[in-house]
């Protein structure tokens, strides 16, 4: 067979004993599942080689012939719709049950994406959770859920189920995606099914795999030290050994030390981790990504950057590399990608949410989801995911669908310079600029000494004038430009603009 997702798991493929030689669908193919209309639809699972496989759906059948224990079909288009049923068989025949055809989008990245709509101590709660709760009663947003793991090599099946959303299922699932699925739900009028595949505290590099970062020479370096690091992890542990009584003894008078003190426990000595079979790069696409390809989606959410927060400047071509990868393995075209600004928080610099808004002026069919109104300053988890999922939703539907909406932001594009006075422009202005709740704030300025200081800010037209009696020749504006932002400039469609800064 031809098709290059075929050839990727007959690589990843793993020997088949006599015992696993009855036909079995991968498990992504199970009750409750919802399936991409409008495209050509993989199908794939396990058999004996050489075994005849035959899958029937709503009025298709389709055969192949299993190959180093494994077999892959393709459906055609499929309108959507369901319930149906279909079934898979060779020397046995299985029947999957309850089968919707509309809209699957994958909802990835880490804690704040993989946050579920419940309570979970000691995090917030989802503000309005309970009411939320009693209400999901949608049989039509269904969830499969990937387990969170890291493995050195790809899975080739990830060995969870589908779940059909209702009170009493719902709690479990992603809230942001949760939201989502329920707003485009209503939106596009099909079944919905959401991929919730999320990770807290992880960086992009682990969710990309060692070959697309190998291939850019931005990236490498981050392959090479990975590689330093399975290279000297005998060296590293063969010394934690050989010193590890004499640790344990200091560390043993350290605590006593600092109880006596009254200050904070030191934390004990620990063998090093092996790099290979320990958190790295790659190993989260390999546990978590690679065994849904290539599953047909029309698009992804991601929600993560917080775990790259120290490296901004890297990020841009890191994760513009993860978007391409992703959707080139997945095969579906340049699908819309979809990324959730992060949001304020005393530990999240400006620099961050900078690298978010560059990756999507850089690459091609993204959005930005700004949050600069819904974050929490002592809370990295905010409570607020309603707002997140709504405005996921809106973009989906302009990217993804074609609705002839307004569905970002104001976004800075260019200043000039009159006198004493900054004129700024932008794009996404919708029905025009807005202050919300008051006069404009957030705004600074500087000269040519790059002194930024607080400045007056009105709106004129679509742009902004910005200006500081104290500085006679404005060079350059800032907006947002803090770890905490307090901003308040919208379009007249209710969405808050992203921070930036003029300066380069």
């Amino acid at each position: 067979m031809k098709n290059k997702n075929f050839i990727l798991f007959l690589t990843l493929s793993f020997s088949i004993t006599a015992t696993n030689a009855e036909v079995k669908p991968n498990s992504l193919f199970s009750d409750h599942m919802v399936l991409q209309r409008n495209v050509a639809v993989p199908v794939w699972g396990t058999a004996a080689d050489g075994e005849k496989v035959t899958v029937s759906f709503n009025g298709q059948t389709v055969s192949t012939t299993a190959a180093n224990g494994r077999w892959m079909i393709k459906l055609e288009k499929l309108k959507a719709g369901g319930p149906y049923t279909m079934t898979v068989a060779g020397t046995n025949t299985i029947s999957i049950n309850d089968v919707l055809v509309g809209e699957v989008w994958l909802c990835s990245g880490q804690s704040n994406m993989e946050r579920q709509l419940g309570p979970r101590p000691p995090q917030q709660p989802i503000a309005g959770w309970e009411k939320e709760v009693s209400e999901a009663n949608y049989p039509q947003i269904r969830q499969y859920f990937v387990p969170e793991k890291y493995t050195p090599t790809p899975l080739t099946d990830i060995g969870s189920k589908w779940e059909t959303c209702s009170p009493e299922t719902v709690k479990n699932f992603s809230a942001v995606g949760y939201f989502f699925a329920r707003d485009l739900y209503k939106e596009v009028n099909v079944p919905v099914g959401i991929l919730f595949s999320a990770y807290g505290g992880t960086p992009a590099e682990h969710w990309t795999s060692k070959a697309a970062l190998e291939a850019d020479p931005e990236l490498k370096n981050l392959v090479d030290d990975y590689l330093k690091a399975v290279k000297g992890y005998p060296m590293a542990l063969n010394k934690y050994k050989e010193n590890e009584k004499m640790f344990l003894i200091k560390f043993r008078e350290d605590s006593a030390k600092a109880a006596e003190e009254n200050k904070p426990i030191p934390k004990k000595p620990m063998p090093p981790s092996d790099p290979v079979t320990s958190r790295s790069i790659g190993t989260l696409y390999n546990a978590m990504i690679a065994p849904m390809i290539p599953y047909a989606i029309k698009g992804i959410c991601w929600y993560q950057g917080e775990a790259n927060n120290g490296r901004t400047k890297q990020y841009v071509p890191l994760l513009s590399a993860m978007i391409s990868s992703w959707r080139k393995d997945f095969e579906q075209g340049d699908v819309p990608f979809l990324i959730v600004q992060i949001a304020p928080y005393k530990d999240m610099s400006p620099e961050i949410r900078e690298a978010q808004l560059i990756i999507t002026q850089k690459v091609d069919n993204t959005a930005l989801i700004v949050t600069t109104d819904v974050g929490d300053s002592a809370d990295i988890h905010p409570p607020h995911k309603k707002e997140v999922g709504a405005r996921l939703a809106i973009a989906a539907e302009a990217l993804a669908y074609g609705k002839k909406i307004e569905y970002s932001g104001p976004v800075y594009q260019s200043i000039k310079i009159e006198n004493d006075k900054a004129e700024l422009s932008f794009t996404h202005t919708g029905k025009g600029l807005v202050s919300k709740d008051g006069e404009l704030k957030g705004f600074t300025i500087a000269g040519a000494d790059s002194v930024f200081m607080p400045a007056s800010a009105t709106i004129k037209g679509n742009k902004v004038i910005v200006s500081n009696s104290m500085i006679a020749k404005p060079v350059s504006v800032r907006y947002g430009w803090s770890n905490v932002p307090n901003v308040n400039l919208y379009n007249k469609e209710g969405l808050p603009a992203t921070p930036f800064r003029t300066d380069k």
